[in-house]
């Protein structure tokens, strides 16, 4: 079985994660907590697989958690679950190594496909000994949503920054929004937005103004 944290300061909102991931099969909720200094001392103390953690705690963020538990070197992942959609708690997010982020409001569709995933991964490092390159493809692949191969000039990292910023947006975006908010040039922005758009995980809207060519604007459709 995974064992489960759910960190979340609401705590009816917890409840219902809890009976999320107690739906998913092979999964188990170990504890529940609702502040950070709660969730470290669940950490320690019950040395879960996965900590569903949110970043809005009364105490201390969840990204100082996420901190914490890195510095102190638990052997846990972190599926951040988080209303916060702003770049920089993104980033941070996945500087600290969390295996996904989910914003909310979400469904449990939505969770159940990301600890699917985290199951899998799961799986093909419970074992000892070395991976081949095509083993490593196949974890990270089944950490991520299924992607179509990316156009040669765009890699990975770059494209999963410019997707988190598309789906943490009230709206669309220009490419000169995007680029700002992923601190990236426009040009080099715009190929991803087209790539997503020609993927069909987003679509184009345009907006006219009073000369000139239309404004392009990308919102993101999933998944």
């Amino acid at each position: 079985m995974i064992r489960v944290l759910v960190v979340d300061d609401d705590f009816m909102v917890a409840r219902v994660h809890r009976g999320f991931v107690e739906r998913v099969p092979g999964y188990a909720v170990e504890a529940m907590a609702h502040t950070g200094a709660q969730a470290l001392a669940a950490i320690e103390e019950h040395r879960p697989h996965l900590v569903l953690l949110d970043i809005y705690l009364p105490d201390v963020s969840g990204l100082e958690v996420l901190r914490r538990v890195r510095e102190s070197a638990v052997p846990v992942d972190v599926l951040a679950i988080t209303a916060a959609r702003d770049v920089a708690t993104i980033r941070t997010a996945l500087r600290g190594g969390v295996v996904h982020y989910l914003i909310k409001p979400f469904t449990f569709e939505v969770l159940r496909d990301r600890l699917d995933r985290y199951a899998a991964a799961h799986r093909r490092l419970a074992g000892d000994g070395d991976v081949a390159q095509d083993d490593v493809d196949r974890l990270f692949g089944a950490l991520r949503p299924a992607r179509i191969s990316l156009p040669k000039g765009l890699t990975a990292p770059t494209a999963d920054l410019i997707r988190t910023v598309l789906m943490a947006a009230d709206g669309d975006l220009s490419a000169s929004e995007c680029a700002d908010a992923a601190q990236l040039s426009r040009v080099s922005t715009r190929r991803y937005l087209e790539y997503f758009v020609e993927a069909g995980t987003a679509r184009v809207r345009l907006r006219y103004g009073g000369t000139g060519r239309p404004q392009r604007r990308y919102l993101w459709t999933g998944p």
